[in-house]
């Protein structure tokens, strides 16, 4: 993994800036916004395709090379201009040299006109970091994903259908590697029938690439100092040419569903209040069943949650699902109350022994200190506020969350139906809807249904099989003290503490695979006093813990839900019978991939398994969740889709010989 790098820039004297890296201008100096009109928007036909959108129509753009954003943001004005109200907007774009805040700020301050626009993407321009990162903009009508990084790492890993395409790399001669066969190829992969292509190059090399790759392009008359520009439409993928691999059958999207888009959701924790407000979002209505008083009662009710990223330094699907998931999160808490919902006070993790001393220096190399970054020992300290034994690993974006804040804040939408005092024991399917019952009652019914519960998705039938385990988990509440209002950052070693949110810590969170019972004990008030000390003799100190009794110490106790592989669960569910009966083939040959369709149960959609990252990986997923029901972008690498989809365990039990699914628990 290469660490990403801000774009370098040279400011000229009207205020523009110039790529120093490829010696090349972002925009024309005469006109940058009228180019981008007539290049992008108009040989696109975007003005009357946008009008044509029906209500929960929506259009994708794929543009290589994000730049300054202006041709995104010229493409969200004509689509606020033109679209209905209910239709969306999905803009994907490639970029490795991501501008940074400040620069980008800079440089759209260009465009007057821009800037109501501009200000929504400035304020959730945070935490983009290598790797997909979705932004959610004007209350989710429009969807932004970047993909830092080199285009032919990341453009083979986009899972979409691409109705038009911006070719905005720097000029071929400046940055040849933006317009090669390879690049065109993906751009032929990904485009949906009589998708649209333009560009602002007019090169006899790069026409001819584009056309042998299915696209029909003809010179059109320019713009400025532009003689003559490209435009044209996609025909098929050439006949000459070898077919892209298909999905495999398994992790194939399922037809879209006919009929009203309504969803129960059922579990009201984190993993179902960002899964009802990303469907929420698209238009859909969404009965979300809680079968407590109110949302965030069991995992997602601790008064601090920490962003805390638990990475590998070799781009895991995890690892890369949590840099992704980590900047989704991020930027939905600028919608919430800083300081008490929230705070970005950062997070150290400390070097706490040698192997994790190690561990952080490989992170240090592969990923850019605007994510992490080490600190010695008095830089720590001077970080934290409070003495500590070691330097460790500094997240300076990162912070704790009141995970209920979050949860109430997703749950607000007027096409949220929040159903408390409802527990779903049984789910029935009769006439195309799918019932949730708690015995001879019917609580709701929808065609779409989501179980989002965590472990308790096990009581039914259909999911009995995932292999879902609950861990327990025990936070101490300890009152702030004078002294420990000192504590100006999380602070981890193996449990963590963090900054007192209304006059208390939250110090946690203890791992216990064998209890069942949610009642807080005395022995684990003890054993998270004990992670207290292995954190900072001085914070004990400065907290008067020495002098706490544990039988005297409040706290709360939860389930985690965790899979084997540690990935969440997320994605549309298959009948297990019918999936082992259809490719049992796999149990001989490992290698075949059977040209069936997989045996999906009709609308059933997992989001479980978060352990203790939900923080992180659960809102992320609920728009992954949204992206597999709408036939969208997926907001992740197809790799970590593959990874995250609840048919890998049925499949790893095929080609393991197991006759069921059952063995495949733990």
């Amino acid at each position: 993994m290469n660490p990403v790098t801000h774009a370098q820039l040279d400011w000229d004297d009207q205020g523009r800036p110039r790529s120093r890296v490829f010696d090349d201008v972002y925009f024309s100096d005469k006109s940058g916004l009228e180019e981008t009109r007539y290049v992008f928007l108009e040989q696109n036909r975007l003005q009357e395709r946008f009008a044509a959108l029906p209500v929960g129509g929506r259009l994708v753009i794929g543009e290589t090379g994000f730049g300054t954003g202006l041709n995104f943001l010229c493409a969200w004005q004509l689509f606020e201009q033109h679209a209905v109200a209910g239709a969306h907007l999905h803009f994907v774009s490639v970029e490795k040299y991501p501008l940074s805040r400040a620069d980008l700020q800079r440089a759209l301050a260009l465009w007057p006109e821009l800037q109501p626009l501009a200000a929504q993407l400035l304020a959730q321009y945070i935490a983009i970091h290598q790797g997909f990162q979705r932004l959610v903009l004007d209350n989710g009508r429009v969807t932004l994903t970047l993909l830092i990084g080199d285009a032919l790492e990341q453009l083979p890993q986009l899972d979409a259908q691409v109705d038009a395409w911006f070719l905005d790399g720097f000029a071929p001669a400046k940055n040849p590697e933006m317009w090669t066969a390879e690049l065109f190829a993906e751009l032929a992969r990904l485009a949906a029938p009589g998708s649209t292509i333009s560009t602002f190059t007019s090169t006899g090399w790069v026409r001819r690439l584009i056309n042998a790759a299915g696209f029909k392009m003809k010179r059109t008359p320019g713009i400025g100092h532009k003689w003559e520009i490209l435009r044209g439409e996609f025909l098929g993928w050439p006949a000459d040419a070898p077919a892209p691999s298909a999905a495999k059958p398994w992790f194939a999207r399922p037809a879209a569903l006919a009929g009203e888009r309504h969803a129960l959701v059922i579990g009201g924790g984190l993993a179902g209040c960002a899964t009802a407000s990303s469907l929420a979002a698209r238009g859909w209505q969404v009965s979300l069943l809680e079968r407590h008083a109110s949302l965030a009662q069991e995992a997602s009710g601790n008064p601090q949650g920490v962003l805390y990223l638990k990475l590998s330094a070799h781009g895991t699907a995890l690892s890369q699902l949590i840099v992704a998931g980590f900047g989704h999160t991020r930027r939905l808490l600028e919608h919430l109350h800083r300081g008490v919902d929230w705070d970005g006070c950062g997070v150290l993790q400390l070097a706490f022994n040698a192997k994790e001393a190690e561990r952080q220096a490989q992170l240090a190399h592969a990923f850019a200190p605007d994510l992490l970054h080490l600190l010695d020992r008095d830089q720590a300290q001077q970080q934290a506020g409070i003495r500590l034994a070691q330097g460790g690993l500094f997240f300076p974006e990162g912070g704790w969350v009141h995970p209920p804040a979050l949860c109430q804040w997703q749950a607000a939408h007027p096409l949220i139906k929040v159903l408390t005092h409802h527990e779903a024991l049984e789910l029935h399917r009769v006439d195309d809807q799918w019932q949730a019952r708690d015995g001879d009652r019917v609580l709701a019914s929808a065609t779409v249904v989501v179980l989002a519960g965590a472990a308790d998705i096990k009581r039914f039938a259909l999911s009995a099989d995932l292999p879902l385990k609950r861990i327990r988990g025990q936070i101490t509440r300890l009152a702030q003290t004078t002294a420990s209002a000192a504590l100006a950052t999380v602070v981890c070693a193996e449990g963590y503490v963090a900054p007192a949110r209304r006059g208390e810590h939250t110090l946690g969170a203890s791992f216990d695979f064998n209890n069942d019972d949610l009642t807080p004990t005395v022995a684990e008030h003890a054993g998270n006093l004990a992670m207290l000390r292995e954190i900072s003799e001085d914070l004990v100190q400065r907290l008067g813990a020495n002098q706490l009794v544990p039988e005297q110490l409040e706290g709360r106790a939860a389930f985690r839900c965790t899979s084997p592989d540690y990935l969440p669960i997320v994605g549309p569910l298959a009948d297990t019978e019918a999936f082992q009966r259809t490719y049992a083939v796999l149990s001989k040959d490992a290698r075949q991939v059977p040209d069936i369709p997989c045996p999906w149960l009709p609308g059933v959609y997992i989001n479980s398994g978060h352990g203790s990252r939900g923080l992180i990986t659960a809102p992320l997923c609920g728009e992954l969740l949204a992206a597999w029901l709408n036939d969208e972008p997926l907001p992740v690498p197809a790799s970590v889709a593959e990874a995250c989809h609840p048919n890998r365990f049925a499949l790893r039990a095929l080609v393991r010989g197991k006759s069921t699914v059952n063995k495949e628990r733990h």
